[in-house]
């Protein structure tokens, strides 16, 4: 098996770098990373207007400055770094309706431009690059829908395009570049997670639908290795056969092998040790990374675990310095940076995971 092939780091080669906090509180934020600094546009403020302040990090000095503010303040926005610029597009602003502003900002020129609008307007938009395009896919629309829509933005000639819709409309999904594929999985519809596998094909331009989640999960988390897709955790929804249940957390992860094209059979080591929804989760190490969120406890989780895949099971890692739920998160090849999120209240703690080089 393939799997055997990866190098998982060790346990105690994963550690907690505690940034200064951001001088805002920040939920539903949208980070990026460009050479060494970290971009924090937006969010929801302490008493949940969105925000248009953008803070930046240096992560090597780990001083904050900050830059001129979005034109359009916007909570719940995506945005992407493409050609050395910072792009943000959707979300939702001041008046709880969703945005097709598209604004970019230009460091060299410490200056903000307004670009070509989103064709309708979005929040929760799944925003990726790829080959120096931008790829924007599904949404919320302001009458509350899934939205469909897939738009691809031409830089030379400041224009979306529309590309094949997706054949299930949500929004909130989380995505996977695997090869000329671009692996889409969960998001919403209103108050309904959504199951839908599906990938969209850059060259031929369609799409293929995979077996769906085993499982429908409130608040899981999506992430990948290598050989699969995983499902991780979240909220249970009763069902047709336990209707009279009530919600309740969940520590199910559920494996999608790529090469075998099939749902993996959970194991009993393949559960997470705690329960937990709301979380964050990401790739580091060779590990399947899952951090914080909410489980049946009164207050956010501060447990962190790892699933190894070479002997497929969960191994605890040191805690968040910030136990939080509801926080964004931005992965680079060396850590997972923890942002905002809410902990007694809003949080501004910002916090990495990181993979030593010597253990």
């Amino acid at each position: 098996m393939p799997v055997l092939e990866m190098a998982v780091s060790p346990v105690k080669s994963l550690y907690w770098e505690k940034f200064p906090s951001m001088s805002q509180c920040r939920v539903y934020c949208a980070p990026v990373y460009h050479e060494g600094m970290v971009y924090v546009l937006g969010g929801c403020s302490e008493t949940g207007m969105p925000l248009d302040s953008v803070e930046v990090l240096d992560v090597e000095s780990q001083t904050w400055s900050q830059i001129p503010p979005l034109p359009t303040a916007r909570a719940g926005a995506s945005a992407v770094v493409l050609g050395g610029q910072v792009m943000v597009l959707g979300g939702m602003n001041q008046q709880q309706t969703p945005l097709a502003s598209v604004e970019m900002y230009h460091p060299d020129e410490g200056k903000w431009e307004s670009k070509a609008s989103l064709s309708q307007p979005s929040m929760g938009v799944t925003t990726l690059k790829k080959e120096g395009k931008v790829y924007a896919m599904g949404g919320m629309g302001c009458d509350t829908a899934p939205q469909a829509l897939v738009r691809v933005y031409e830089a030379a000639k400041d224009r979306w395009q529309p590309l094949t819709a997706m054949p299930t409309p949500r929004y909130g999904a989380t995505p996977f570049i695997r090869g000329n594929k671009i692996f889409l999985m969960g998001g919403r519809q209103g108050k309904m997670p959504v199951t839908a596998l599906e990938a969209f094909d850059l060259e031929t331009k369609s799409w293929t639908r995979y077996p769906c989640i085993p499982t429908r999960r409130a608040f899981s988390c999506c992430a990948a290795n290598e050989q699969s897709l995983f499902s991780i955790g979240g909220l249970q929804q009763p069902g047709p056969h336990n209707f009279y249940s009530r919600p309740h957390f969940v520590s199910t992860m559920e494996e999608y092998d790529l090469d075998q094209g099939i749902w993996i059979k959970p194991s009993r080591t393949s559960r997470m040790k705690e329960k937990r929804a709301d979380f964050v989760a990401g790739w580091l190490g060779g590990r399947i990374i899952a951090a914080g969120g909410l489980g049946n406890e009164p207050a956010p989780l501060g447990s962190v675990e790892s699933y190894n895949a070479v002997k497929q099971r969960w191994e605890c890692v040191a805690p968040m310095p910030t136990a939080r739920c509801s926080s964004a998160l931005l992965q680079t090849s060396s850590m997972l940076l923890v942002i905002g999120g809410v902990a007694q209240g809003p949080s501004n703690a910002v916090e990495a995971l990181c993979l030593s080089d010597t253990v």
